[in-house]
């Protein structure tokens, strides 16, 4: 009889491209974490409403004056660029962090610029439940998200107004498998003529060439075959890093460079610059601010949207303290936990992600919440683990969700928990 390694080993081996470990550890589970279809529905009905909300914000958010911004953590290099509008949806593919517990349904966070977790949950999720005979949830979700990512390169294309054909690159850190295997599965999703490339293969041009009195190369992004780009999809390389982006010969700031090529209308990115602009998690505390103050901008079921799924977020402690709440401190960018600390009442630290790489970063702060736990089964036997649910928005939509268990703070070392649906419930 074969052990849940062997089994668990076998069954992801015949799944190509996939990471089912991850730095040297177990990752995704073999294993499905029963749902009933009502529980489904209810996370996306809730996931309809908060990106409804978020969407909502993004033209407030752009009418922003430059000094309010920087009080909402954006870097002082990335004001234009996250007011440069597209045709685009305002974020393509989203990805919110929740919390799903009897009370209801609360966001964590959303990473609305380069979410990561998606083959998991619109392909491998589906794999799995087929070897458990169970239905899967997310069943049409890939579908759904090949149509949104060839819709957004078709108008991201048609909003630089070339009468060509387009050069699409799909672009990642080429020495990082997640990333790497990700970016290629949105590639093979859209299935028409492409590149991927690593982004040290990539080469800026910020001022036009001239020989001989005629232009020989135009400013623009090239590929390794000094080929102009038109479309870059960067699905999991951040913003923020790119600003400070220096080429090590030259100590030029291309990240600088490459975002003044998308405001020049020389370049279009995916996802768009709008999706930066709600990637704050400050933008969370905007939020809330304007329900605190029952603002007129948000209609009364929009606040009552707020109050049912946002949790209290704010840009400094003192009312968590003042009323002894437990709270969390984020920094407005960051990810996988990375800088995350949790907080007594009391203002005293209990619990912290080692690495800070984001200490910079301006810090929000939200009520704490309690993440549920579960048992599950491990190559190293059963481990009761908290676990949290990512649930996609594409093109404003709510789409596929898969559970990622770990620690309270979820960081990389979590595990991926498929989903399922019994089929005599349907």
């Amino acid at each position: 009889m074969k052990t849940y390694q062997q089994k668990r080993q076998h069954f992801y081996h015949h799944i190509p491209n996939f990471w089912h470990d991850l730095y040297g550890m177990e990752y995704a589970l073999f294993d499905v974490k029963e749902e009933t279809a009502e529980h489904i529905q209810r996370i996306r009905r809730a996931v309809q409403r908060i990106g409804h909300l978020f969407y909502k914000t993004a033209p407030l958010l752009r009418q922003l004056d430059d000094e309010t911004l920087l009080q909402l953590g954006f870097p002082v290099e990335s004001l234009t660029y996250v007011r440069f509008q597209t045709p685009v949806n305002e974020s393509v593919i989203a990805r919110l962090d929740l919390v799903v517990i009897e009370d209801g349904v609360k966001l964590l966070e959303l990473n609305a610029d380069t979410p990561t977790f998606i083959k998991e949950t619109f392909f491998v999720n589906g794999k799995v439940c087929k070897a458990f005979d169970m239905k899967n949830p997310n069943e049409g979700c890939e579908t759904t998200l090949r149509a949104a990512i060839r819709e957004a390169i078709k108008y991201a294309f048609f909003s630089l107004q070339k009468k060509k054909q387009p050069h699409i690159v799909f672009a990642s850190h080429g020495d990082h498998d997640e990333d790497r295997l990700t970016t290629m599965y949105l590639q093979e999703l859209y299935g028409w003529p492409s590149q991927y490339m690593s982004l040290d293969q990539l080469r800026i041009v910020s001022d036009p060439v001239i020989e001989n009195g005629e232009v020989v190369l135009e400013p623009g992004l090239y590929d390794l075959h000094g080929k102009k780009i038109d479309v870059l999809y960067r699905q999991t390389y951040p913003i923020e890093h790119l600003v400070n982006d220096e080429d090590p010969v030259t100590n030029e700031k291309v990240g600088q460079m490459l975002m003044k090529l998308v405001e020049e209308n020389e370049l279009a990115v995916l996802n768009p610059p709008s999706a930066f602009l709600l990637q704050s998690k400050a933008v969370m505390a905007l939020i809330w601010g304007l329900h605190e103050e029952q603002h007129p901008f948000y209609t009364e079921e929009e606040h009552s949207w707020i109050h049912t799924y946002f949790l209290p977020t704010y840009l400094d402690d003192e009312t968590f303290n003042q009323q002894g709440v437990p709270y969390v401190k984020k920094p407005s960018f960051g990810r996988e936990g990375d800088t995350v600390e949790i907080y007594e009442g009391t203002g005293e630290k209990v619990d912290e992600d080692p690495h800070k790489t984001y200490h910079d970063s301006l810090p929000v702060y939200q009520k704490f919440i309690e993440l549920p736990t579960i048992t599950i089964q491990t190559e190293n036997g059963e481990k009761t683990v908290k676990y949290m649910y990512g649930c996609f928005l594409v093109n404003g939509q709510a789409s596929a969700m898969g559970i990622r268990a770990g620690r309270q703070i979820t960081d990389n070392e979590s595990y991926f928990l498929p989903i399922g649906i019994q089929k005599e419930e349907l």
